[in-house]
């Protein structure tokens, strides 16, 4: 697989070339700070809490989880982002999905938008999966139609035929994991939001989203993907991003970022 993989990903980088030439630009970020009001006091009820709001004794803390942040993503580019916790990794993905908005800066985002974002995330827990599917896919703005004529396809993916009827409240995270990949992935987008989903999930079912993820490049989607294993980014990703306390450490070749996160991580 490793091999087919490689091939195919020196092919997508020789197409990015040719389009990276006509400026073929999916996302462009500049400038991003994102800002967060961290309270210093602890207020344990709504009472209190209005108390102090009406005396303007609430005391807060700006807390910045990015800072300046700017990169353009192009057509059929895959981008890995990489960090520790707290790095600002999830908080990015967030407001180029558009679920927060920048403190500050700009963004562009030319195409459809497939976010894998958070696990569970647009699922009720107490509905079954069956349900959910068709729930899920409104969230993500598709007909019941265009859903019934997809659902074999996603149970399929999903390989979840014999839980189909059971609330997700009882399923793993694996099993969650597997249904909110399947209905991301089943329409048409232009770009692919993928954060960590897919840590839960077993070896096969990695290889699985890999090569459906692979597909969808060849096809000339654009990725950004999280993920704390270097060598899923390593092999998936051309370009990386490293983030370090909501800031550019250093962006560039896959291999070369990867490589430097690694031995200062050493260090």
């Amino acid at each position: 697989m490793n091999n087919n993989y490689s091939s195919n990903k020196m092919s997508v980088e020789a197409i990015n070339q040719h389009k990276n030439s006509s400026d073929d630009i999916m996302i462009e970020v500049k400038d991003i700070s994102v800002r967060f009001n961290l309270s210093n006091q602890k207020i344990d009820n709504l009472k209190e809490y209005f108390i102090r709001l009406i005396k303007r004794k609430l005391v807060f803390q700006e807390f910045f989880a990015l800072k300046n942040v700017s990169f353009n993503v192009h057509r059929g580019e895959s981008w890995g982002i990489i960090g520790s916790n707290g790095s600002g990794k999830s908080t990015l993905l967030k407001v180029i999905s558009g679920i927060i908005k920048p403190y500050t800066g700009n963004i562009k985002i030319n195409g459809t938008v497939a976010p894998l974002i958070e696990l569970g995330a647009g699922f009720d827990g107490n509905l079954t999966a069956r349900e959910n599917i068709f729930l899920n896919g409104c969230v993500l703005g598709h007909s019941i139609k265009f859903m019934e004529e997809h659902f074999d396809e996603i149970v399929k993916f999903a390989e979840l035929d014999e839980f189909l009827d059971s609330p997700i409240k009882n399923y793993s995270s694996g099993m969650v994991a597997r249904l909110a990949f399947s209905v991301a992935t089943i329409v048409n987008a232009e770009i692919l939001i993928v954060d960590e989903i897919l840590s839960v999930g077993d070896i096969s079912f990695k290889q699985k989203c890999e090569k459906r993820m692979e597909e969808m490049r060849n096809k000339g989607v654009t990725l950004l993907y999280v993920s704390h294993s270097i060598d899923e980014v390593k092999r998936i990703c051309d370009k990386v991003i490293w983030l370090n306390k909501g800031e550019i450490k250093m962006v560039g070749n896959a291999v070369d970022v990867c490589d430097e996160y690694i031995k200062v991580m050493k260090r």
